[in-house]
């Protein structure tokens, strides 16, 4: 999403570098090209204005042109400022101490209030705490069935009465029918229009009145650039929105919105999502999102996206596996399903510090590539997934035939597979007492 911005930065940094000392015009130079890469990403032209001129009265300060390495600390104020425009600190969820929190979603057609809806009580779900879904929207064709199919793909309830009757009637006895069942948190997704118009905010505030929304999310669509802005302010102004969860943030979006909807509202983002699937979606914290965008990378979400993937019974049971020399083919299935769960290949490498998610265009990682593997070795008895040796080439033919892929394809799957099972014995010599070996990587990069 950012690729664009933080290329334009990293050229504004240029400016500094290689300069024992700075003047204030060389700051002023360097101002103007950071000014224009946030015009271009599409940063709301007052956010520009306000945020340029305090970066550019803490750069001409004794702490840079005194410094000896100016460069450094134009980066570390530039990454500061970033940070406090963004809202400074992760904006948790409120949970009401009295059950349910009800969280009220609101926002524009086609935003993905839905679908976010879903997504947030998933996450909640996973937490321990016990979601309902509420379909408020009697509106828009077939979108009680939207809500109502991805609430069975997490297993979240569904609370609906049909497009009958009053959202506001259907949200008054969503929270009741929660607090009979012991659902803890209860999701109103309400009905969006193509803009904002009297009626529309005439309902949401008719279902605010009547329920008293612990939180209420304005689902934006970060494609929208500057009109999320105006989306997110007329918003505010008549519903006094709690928080905003940006959608599509991993779609070609120049970032702006990120960057311009605290400042112009006041209200934090609280969520981000950055897929299309339902566990798509993420905490804000505006000092990781500053990391990225100056391309420092994201370790932290990426620690984090491992800690939820990788399974810690499974990983002892693999590290025993791997001191014995007994790890097959259907561990290493088990491993490379964990690495999908974390995300796209692009994803994770953008969050690595020095990594743009655009430099791997050369490499040419090709996802589907990563689907024929799991297929070749779903295409194998469990026999020759225990025991790869025995699989000759009448066997080979066999698998690529059930795989849908080629017997080159399974020879290189199998290849790979021994390179591994090579390396992973020579860690294991190099533990011996006394012992020091030398080891070869198997792979090349």
């Amino acid at each position: 999403m950012f690729d664009s911005l933080s290329d334009k930065l990293a050229n504004a940094f240029k400016k500094f570098k290689n300069k024992g000392k700075l003047t204030e015009s060389d700051v002023k130079g360097g101002m103007r090209e950071i000014k224009l890469a946030l015009l271009e990403a599409d940063v709301n032209f007052k956010v520009v204005r306000e945020f340029v001129k305090t970066v550019s009265e803490r750069a001409v300060g004794a702490e840079v042109l005194e410094s000896l390495v100016p460069a450094q600390q134009i980066v570390k104020i530039v990454n500061d400022e970033l940070v406090n425009l963004m809202g400074g600190s992760q904006s948790k969820l409120t949970i009401s101490p009295k059950p349910p929190t009800v969280v009220m979603m609101v926002g524009l057609q086609g935003a993905g209030k839905t679908t976010h809806s879903a997504k947030l009580a998933g996450m909640y779900k996973k937490q321990g705490k016990r979601p309902l879904l509420v379909a408020c929207d009697v509106y828009r064709p077939a979108a009680i069935k939207q809500l109502e199919v991805v609430g069975a793909q997490l297993d979240i309830p569904v609370f609906s009465m049909g497009d009958s009757v009053s959202p506001v009637d259907i949200a008054n006895a969503a929270v009741a029918h929660a607090i009979k069942h012991g659902n803890d948190m209860v999701f109103l997704d309400t009905a969006g229009r193509l803009h904002v118009d009297e009626v529309l905010m005439t309902e949401l505030t008719n279902i605010k009145d009547t329920v008293s929304p612990t939180e209420i999310l304005l689902v934006v669509d970060a494609m929208l650039g500057q009109d999320a802005v105006n989306v997110a302010e007329s918003f505010n102004n008549l519903l006094d929105i709690t928080g905003v969860v940006l959608t599509k943030m991993d779609g070609d979006t120049r970032g702006g919105a990120a960057l311009s909807v605290r400042h112009v509202t006041g209200k934090p983002i609280k969520f981000v999502g950055t897929g299309e699937k339902l566990d798509a979606i993420e905490p804000f914290y505006p000092d990781r999102m500053a990391s990225r965008i100056l391309g420092m990378g994201d370790v932290l979400s990426l620690i984090e996206k491992a800690q939820q993937a990788f399974d810690e019974k499974k990983a002892v049971e693999m590290e025993r596996k791997l001191r014995e020399s007994s790890f097959d083919l259907n561990d290493f299935l088990d491993q490379f399903r964990q690495v999908k769960e974390m995300g796209s290949i692009e994803q994770l490498m953008g969050m690595i510090p020095g990594m743009k998610a655009d430099a791997l265009k050369d490499a040419k990682i090709d996802e589907r590539a990563l689907g024929r593997t799991e297929a070749i070795i779903l295409a194998m008895t469990q026999k020759e997934r225990q025991k790869p040796d025995i699989i000759n080439a009448s066997r080979k033919k066999r698998i690529a035939a059930g795989s849908g892929t080629s017997v080159e394809e399974v020879n290189k799957l199998l290849r790979q597979f021994e390179q591994m099972n090579k390396m992973f014995k020579q860690l294991g010599g190099m533990t011996g007492k006394g012992k020091r070996r030398r080891m070869k990587m198997p792979f090349s990069f």
